[in-house]
């Protein structure tokens, strides 16, 4: 499915004609799920021809060859001669498994055509085809187009709906697809409703299915044409491979291969291997001393445990210890010291857990509403797998939960053992919904947030996780999806299923890549380390949520203000806070709620600075909003507390209105300035 010539300045064309703008963001419709897993759809322009009518659409599954046996080094280059991160025409920040096509055996996914038009191209896999690089929306996913997938839409060919498309999947990169819908073949006609509107598979009992083939589709553009319905776009999701992850960013930065049998093997140059040579040959030369040493600890350690086992006080103890374990973790009641529920029981309350009983799907399991014998209203979350990775979460979660106790902290009430046929967490049962379901959700229509319940959750959640981090716990998932509110629109933190334990005596931990795209810490990017400022940055986006009812992700915005953060970050330099604050709110007809919405706005500005020694933390963040909720928050202690430090649009508006910055504390920066400074000077 790759590009001829000629389909290419076709393509070339269109972008001279103005077709291809990437400013066109009125021609892009997106929709986003609570996870963005959903697909990115986008209106069809009706005036110009149908070739790339936006550079921000969706994608479907692509027909690659599985030929990743030639992922290899030929050049012998590895991490220490590539470039960490590079730019290549509109895609910035680029780094691995990106490489440009002249460094390939830098990365996986080659790019080329820098400097071309109407855009770069980029080839997922050596011995690909090649595609136009419109986008990278967001971390680890990136926008592609194919024109020759176009042309047959245009054209009407019905070559469109017989390809078959799969997608590669190495042993260190996998690709998924998103926004694909379903397409029976079927060998008679019918008058029925058309099959796109069905949701049922039962209606289809009727027709004998030939095959199913999937396709990417704008469905408000369906107008009984199949051809006006799919779109020829392309989002790619990948993931590395924790094989890959761990060679290429481990101590020792190794390039990822596959060899002839397609078996993954990490590749480390001369240098590494003589170092890990010299390694090997010095621990051969203390080999006997060690040894020697172990012996002798190890028969120590047998000596005192004998002397301890035969105590009297060890048998004391020990029969206490079965008294209160005395139960098998299958029928019996304590486990990580939470009860524990048998299958069968949660089974029944959740009536087989039927779909009607749904609360909502994360990125980890479904949650569903149940109600125990006992008359307890639950919420059970079900995993999607029960493997290795899923236990760990299912651990990690009970093992966070447990220790911990807070009024707007979820209360965990038991789980299943780790034996059970699935894992399962039974959680207090929040009737009100989440957050996001009330800011931009279904939910939102009631209006039932008013600015003090606002303030009310910020100041919740700021204690939360305030609190959290007093216990070295950071969350790494804060999203307004995962605080739940009860019936008095009370906090209830959740879902602490990538939490992590974080000792006080290490400054950072590293981690695979996790989280939500929008509310990610960007300097969690370049090094994948994670402090409490991590969840700062999040909260950030909380907070902007809240005075904004904008999401975190939003594919109808700008290119450059697709996130949320960014979205605020310009509106904030330029002092544009009526374009960011929810007119709903009523501040145009009351100044004290517009002083304290402008006020949380810079106090998220600070939780959102790239620089993590620049935001506050939650203690600092907390207090501020107790300080703003009681009015106490005055000019001073606002211009020296939540003041904004300038940006580069922000210096050229000082200088246009030739007002002086403030001098600031020196935890902070050099040079600040507010933003009532330049209204009190304009006016």
């Amino acid at each position: 499915m790759g590009l001829t010539n000629e389909e290419e300045e076709e393509v070339a064309w269109k972008m001279g004609k103005g077709l291809l703008n990437p400013s066109w963001s009125e021609n892009v419709k997106g929709i986003t799920g609570v996870i963005f897993r959903q697909a990115l759809i986008f209106r069809k322009s009706s005036s110009a021809p149908k070739l790339l009518d936006s550079v921000e659409p969706a994608r479907y599954i692509v027909d690659l060859p599985l030929n990743i046996a030639s992922i290899s080094t030929a050049n012998g280059l590895t991490n220490s001669t590539c470039r960490k991160s590079f730019s290549c025409g509109n895609l910035t920040d680029l780094s691995f498994p990106f490489s440009l096509s002249t460094q390939s055996d830098c990365g996986i996914m080659s790019i080329s055509g820098c400097d071309a038009k109407p855009f770069p191209r980029i080839q997922l896999l050596p011995g690909g085809d090649w595609y136009y690089a419109l986008q990278k929306p967001f971390n680890y996913t990136v926008l592609l187009a194919d024109a020759k997938l176009n042309t047959m839409l245009t054209q009407h060919k019905c070559q469109a709906f017989n390809n078959k498309f799969s997608l590669p999947d190495s042993p260190s990169i996998s690709f998924t697809t998103l926004s694909l819908h379903n397409f029976f073949k079927c060998s008679s006609n019918s008058n029925n409703t058309p099959y796109i509107t069905q949701k049922m598979s039962a209606h289809f009992n009727d027709y004998e299915l030939f095959s199913l083939i999937k396709l990417p589709i704008d469905p408000r553009s369906y107008d009984g044409d199949l051809f006006n319905l799919l779109v020829p776009y392309f989002l790619v999701e990948w993931k590395l491979s924790d094989d890959c992850y761990h060679c290429h960013y481990g101590g020792d930065g190794g390039q990822c291969h596959a060899d002839k049998t397609n078996k993954f093997y990490c590749h480390k140059d001369a240098k590494t291997t003589k170092r890990r040579a010299v390694w090997l040959f010095l621990a051969a030369g203390f080999g006997g001393v060690g040894l020697a040493l172990i012996t002798c600890l190890v028969v120590y350690f047998i000596w005192c445990y004998q002397k301890r086992k035969f105590s009297p006080s060890r048998f004391l103890s020990t029969k206490k210890l079965s008294d209160i374990f005395k139960h098998d973790v299958e029928i019996g009641s304590i486990y990580f010291c939470v009860p524990v529920f048998s299958y069968s029981e949660l089974e029944e309350a959740t009536n087989d857990f039927n779909s009607s009983r749904v609360l909502g799907d994360g990125g980890f399991g479904t949650v569903y509403y149940g109600k125990l014998k006992d008359g307890r209203d639950v919420a059970v979350k079900r995993l999607y797998e029960h493997n290795c990775k899923r236990m760990e979460q299912f651990v990690n979660e009970i093992e966070i939960l447990t220790r911990l106790r807070h009024n707007n902290l979820v209360t965990l009430y038991g789980c299943t053992s780790s034996r059970s046929r699935e894992l399962l967490l039974v959680y207090e049962y929040i009737l009100n919904g989440t957050l996001a379901d009330h800011l931009h959700g279904q939910r939102a229509k009631q209006l039932s947030l008013a600015w003090p319940i606002r303030m009310n959750i910020a100041i919740e959640t700021a204690g939360a996780l305030a609190y959290l981090h007093a216990s070295d716990v950071i969350h790494c998932d804060v999203k307004t999806s995962n605080i739940l509110l009860d019936h008095n629109f009370s906090v209830k933190v959740a879902d602490f299923g990538i939490s992590r334990l974080f000792p006080n005596d290490v400054s950072h931990i590293s981690t695979a890549p996790r989280g939500t795209p929008g509310y990610i810490d960007p300097k969690y990017h370049e090094c994948y380390q994670l402090t409490s400022k991590s969840d700062v940055y999040s909260f950030g986006v909380v907070l902007v949520e809240l005075i904004s009812s904008m999401p975190a992700v939003d594919m109808n915005r700008h290119s450059q203000e697709i996130n949320l953060a960014n979205f605020a970050i310009n509106k904030i330099v330029k002092c544009a806070f009526n374009e960011l604050i929810d007119p709903s709110l009523g501040f145009d007809s009351d100044t004290k709620i517009w002083e304290m919405a402008t006020s949380v706005a810079e106090l998220a500005f600070l939780c959102l600075q790239t620089d993590r020694d620049v935001r506050p933390t939650m203690v600092e963040v907390l207090d501020i909003l107790k300080e703003i909720q009681t009015s106490e928050l005055d000019n001073e202690k606002r211009a020296k507390i939540v003041a904004v430090p300038p940006f580069p649009e922000s210096e050229n508006l000082l200088l246009s209105k030739q007002v002086k910055s403030l001098p600031s504390p020196n935890s902070l920066s050099d040079k600040w300035f507010t933003c009532s400074d330049i209204t009190s000077t304009t006016s």
